[in-house]
């Protein structure tokens, strides 16, 4: 059942772990390198990749004998890593600066947009909302990355350095909190009776 609360959690949990925003130093460094940047290719990549782990990642978690619960706790951690990136400045997940023949793909695509932190991220969400829910969100992060796809020349002239140093910032603790509530509901899970 559609559930805007929902929608809103899982688009903003969702838009911090992509985290379009800080990426666009790597994008513009990425234009400039290869030319253009194909927006429509890379989002509709993005999207393909975000909807199948959606729709059979705990299918393919199955096969490995591994719960949701589990993967939710494994994605917390990796939720933290991300956050705590963010907040500290530091780099942890690096794209592939040798990449370039297919860069609208590798590496905006994937890793930068649906990399290992969105993927986990949005298989862990399936632990705390309907699957409909999390679909619209990732349709509306979409749309919002195709957005910044197409105009990351202007976003830098407006934000300036500082103003997506701060928006990165923000998100990270944002991300800090959302790491830490998934991982004491599917740590410590709470029981009835």
């Amino acid at each position: 059942m559609i559930d805007f609360k929902q929608i809103l959690s899982v688009s903003l949990i969702l838009f911090s772990v992509i985290d379009i925003l800080g990426s666009i130093p790597i994008i513009i460094n990425l234009r400039k390198k290869v030319g253009h940047i194909q927006s429509e290719k890379a989002t509709l990549a993005a999207g393909v990749l975000m909807i199948a782990f959606l729709l059979v990642g705990k299918s393919i978690l199955g096969l490995f004998g591994i719960g949701v619960e589990d993967f939710a706790i494994a994605g917390a951690l990796i939720i933290f890593a991300l956050g705590a990136e963010m907040i500290l400045g530091i780099e942890l997940f690096k794209p592939d600066p040798e990449a370039t023949s297919s860069a609208s793909i590798v590496p905006i695509a994937f890793p930068l947009i649906a990399g290992a932190g969105t993927l986990t991220t949005i298989l862990t969400l399936k632990a705390e909302f309907e699957q409909v829910n999390i679909a619209i969100g990732i349709l509306l992060n979409l749309i919002f990355v195709y957005i910044v796809l197409k105009s990351t020349s202007w976003l830098e002239r407006k934000l300036g350095k500082t103003g997506v140093d701060v928006l990165r910032r923000i998100f990270g603790i944002i991300l800090l909190s959302i790491a830490v509530k998934i991982f004491k509901t599917n740590a410590f899970p709470i029981t009835v009776g």
